[in-house]
């Protein structure tokens, strides 16, 4: 179906029928009608302006809070590469952050400024873009609490400067329209002491280390954490620790986590992901919410 489909030439990676099971946390599901990885902010913004407008388009990070089905993405797949991927000091608590840089990069170039406040970006899978789209958060802080403004472009092509208040955050969300690509982000700290940063750095990522799965294919945090309670929570005690379907399973380690034990299909984990919320349902009566996206095609 690629042939079909007239495109714009671009100066960076333009690949069709690009695999993304590679690229995502879960190793699983099928491939992108095309992946773009564009060379800079200008290549990205020329190519949206000038592709048919009835193509969609998606953003891909570090494909860790992501399910693709086996059937793929059609349309574009933007994934910003290592241009994307640099972190600057502006000022004494100011870092300027593409929206490829991972979250440990970030929190890493912070803790070398002096800049406290972005410890907690260390323990997020992902990157900049996609804590801007999703106002991730971990331990208490959320990208809404240190996000000046972020540099988008648009679906249109359109290169626009959004503030923190005109991204509408609530719990896991904003309302950057689809279609739109993040391609830096500014965010402010405090001042801190190197040492004490990285100490803090430090107990986030050994708190990670002793909850989490961290060494398993895995998306993250499944559910949203329902108000008043722990998604992790609601899911064992449904009787949903070690649950199976295929080669999906609920982890052991930490409930709220689905796991591809070796040879799931995005069909077995979203199966999974949603008898656990039947079953959760059935128990409690709380209706849980995906935090992790899912996107693509049923085969």
């Amino acid at each position: 179906m690629s042939e079909t489909l007239a495109l714009p030439s671009v100066r960076g990676s333009l690949k069709a029928d690009a695999p993304l099971a590679p690229l995502v946390w879960f190793k699983a599901g099928g491939a992108a009608q095309w992946l773009f990885e564009p060379q800079d902010a200008d290549d990205l913004s020329a190519f949206l302006r000038d592709l048919d407008p009835s193509v969609s388009v998606m953003a891909l990070g570090l494909g860790s809070n992501l399910i693709v089905r086996d059937g793929g993405v059609p349309g574009v797949v933007v994934r910003l590469g290592k241009p994307f991927a640099k972190v600057e000091r502006l000022d004494a608590t100011t870092l300027t952050c593409g929206g490829g840089a991972s979250g440990i990069l970030v929190s890493s170039t912070a803790r070398d400024a002096g800049i406290a406040g972005l410890e907690f970006l260390r323990s997020i899978p992902g990157t900049v873009g996609g804590f801007v789209r999703m106002n991730g958060g971990a331990y208490g802080r959320e990208t809404c609490d240190i996000l000046v403004e972020a540099d988008i472009v648009l679906r249109s092509g359109e290169r626009v400067t959004l503030a923190n208040a005109d991204l509408g955050y609530t719990y896991r969300h904003s309302t950057l329209p689809e279609g739109a690509v993040v391609v830096s982000a500014t965010f402010r700290g405090r001042p801190g002491d190197p040492a004490a940063i990285q100490a803090e750095m430090d107990r986030i990522a050994a708190a990670r280390e002793e909850s989490q799965p961290l060494r398993s294919k895995t998306g993250g945090s499944t559910f949203k954490n329902p108000d008043g309670h722990k998604a992790w929570q609601l899911v064992d005690q449904a009787g949903c620790r070690g649950l199976q379907i295929g080669g999906a399973q609920v982890s052991e380690k930490h409930t709220n986590f689905l796991l591809n034990t070796g040879d799931a299909t995005s069909a077995d984990i979203e199966a999974l992901g949603e008898e656990v919320r039947r079953r959760v349902k059935d128990k409690s009566g709380i209706e849980l919410e995906w935090e992790i996206q899912r996107v693509g095609l049923a085969k």
